[in-house]
């Protein structure tokens, strides 16, 4: 059994991790639609190899990145502001945002529990985690409309409603803006990666018993070629830190989980 050691509160670790520049707001927020601009100038110029890996920028600096720091309100910004930029940033990926919210912090809250729809199907296999990519979104948006109340299920209506308006409207044009039924085809598909990606790899192999049941990873060129967001484990113990200081919560969070006996996974 991993021994049990005192948690450090998030002031006792440094309450500036809380902080969020000028800078770093500009940056979580604007990613996402830099990526959604640059598909577009290349998908136009017919520059399909950026213009994929565009949106691939877009579905992680959106689902891991922006939209998260916006489902756990990290970003310090205005509650409305946030609820719009969450509903928008969502939006650029046909995906609702706050059905997003909804299923993410209960999955904060019953990790790997049978009620975890987010992770459902995802902790076994890896081919049962790739197997659940289909349909994800869907099964989660339906979990989350049984449990929205008031104005969340007016938030999810919209969202719904345009990504579903997107979805007619790359049919309808395929033949006149074939870019905008690519689009929506690779959000769409690319998102079926999210299981795997999202829970499988960082919850997979960890022992129940450990501080969160996620592991912990350490590296150097993976982590910052996925711009520090390895630290999972970090998240699940603080979630009130917002992303872009995950790293440095990691480096003061070290002692603590050495002493605990978290080994951490070493990355390239």
């Amino acid at each position: 059994m991993i021994p049990r050691v005192r948690q450090p509160s998030i002031h006792e670790l440094g309450s500036d991790l809380l902080c969020v520049s000028p800078r770093n707001l500009l940056v979580a927020i604007g990613r996402p639609f830099l990526c959604f601009g640059a598909y577009w100038f290349f998908a136009y110029s017919r520059w399909w190899v950026p213009a994929i890996l565009a949106v691939a920028g877009l579905q992680f600096f959106t689902y891991t990145s922006a939209s998260h720091d916006l489902v756990h309100r990290t970003l310090r910004i205005p509650r409305g502001i946030n609820e719009s930029l969450l509903a928008l940033s969502e939006g650029l990926a046909m995906r609702s945002g706050h059905a997003f919210r909804i299923t993410h912090l209960h999955h904060h809250r019953h990790l790997a529990a049978e009620s975890d729809v987010e992770a459902n199907g995802a902790t076994g296999s890896l081919w049962q985690a790739l197997l659940c990519g289909p349909g994800y979104q869907t099964r989660l948006f339906r979990w989350a409309w049984a449990r929205a109340r008031g104005n969340e299920r007016r938030w999810m209506t919209l969202e719904a409603g345009t990504a579903f308006v997107f979805g007619v409207a790359a049919i309808l044009l395929w033949s006149s803006v074939p870019q905008l039924g690519i689009y929506a085809l690779l959000v769409t598909t690319s998102a079926w990666f999210y299981p795997a990606a999202t829970v499988w790899w960082p919850h997979h192999g960890a022992d129940e018993l450990t501080l969160t049941g996620t592991r912990a990873f350490r590296g150097d060129l993976l982590p910052a070629l996925l711009f520090q967001h390895t630290y999972h484990l970090e998240h699940h113990l603080y979630p009130m830190v917002p992303a872009h200081q995950w790293a440095e919560l990691g480096r003061r969070l070290d002692p603590y989980l050495c002493e605990s006996g978290v080994v951490p996974v070493q990355l390239p």
